[in-house]
């Protein structure tokens, strides 16, 4: 088995992940330029875009559109560390923008392990999360629960 290239760290396999297990990830700083780019693309609402608009709107400011803060999410679910050997995301629920992410945030995901359990190919197995990506200051800009297939020790025998 191979180091994660975005760690170095070899990753967990399913037998090695505990329900409770909890991890974080390295942080990353969301820049106003960053923040208006993804928004012109993808969800150009003047206070995603527009600093002074931002600041007469119900947010007083620039803010990340909440595509934009998955997609970091996404990003910093590869910097956990140690990683997990994933097969494939299975999918998010009870996903919450719950505070908003603005120019100079320094963010890291925070993962905790709820739930596990060997799929029908005893090889891989799925390994339930609550995601939280959380800023500076300790709040929750973004929670969700998510799920990902993981390979077993089996898996990752053949895969070699």
């Amino acid at each position: 088995m191979k180091a994660s290239s975005t760690t170095g760290v070899l990753p967990l396999l399913l037998e090695d992940i505990e329900v409770g297990l909890e991890l974080e990830s390295e942080a990353t700083t969301v820049d106003e330029d960053e923040i208006r780019t993804f928004a012109e693309r993808w969800d150009p609402q003047v206070f995603h875009v527009d600093p002074e608009a931002g600041r007469a709107s119900i947010f007083g400011g620039l803010v990340a559109c909440s595509a934009h803060v998955f997609s970091i999410q996404s990003r910093l679910a590869h910097r956990l560390s140690p990683p997990f050997l994933v097969l494939a995301g299975l999918g998010a629920r009870e996903l919450r923008f719950e505070n908003p992410v603005r120019p100079g945030d320094r963010l890291v995901l925070r993962a905790r392990v709820v739930a596990k359990r060997v799929a029908r190919r005893g090889d891989r197995g799925v390994v339930e999360q609550e995601l939280r990506i959380v800023n500076q200051r300790g709040e929750t800009a973004m929670r969700m629960l998510g799920s990902v297939l993981v390979a077993g020790r089996a898996y990752s025998e053949v895969a070699s």
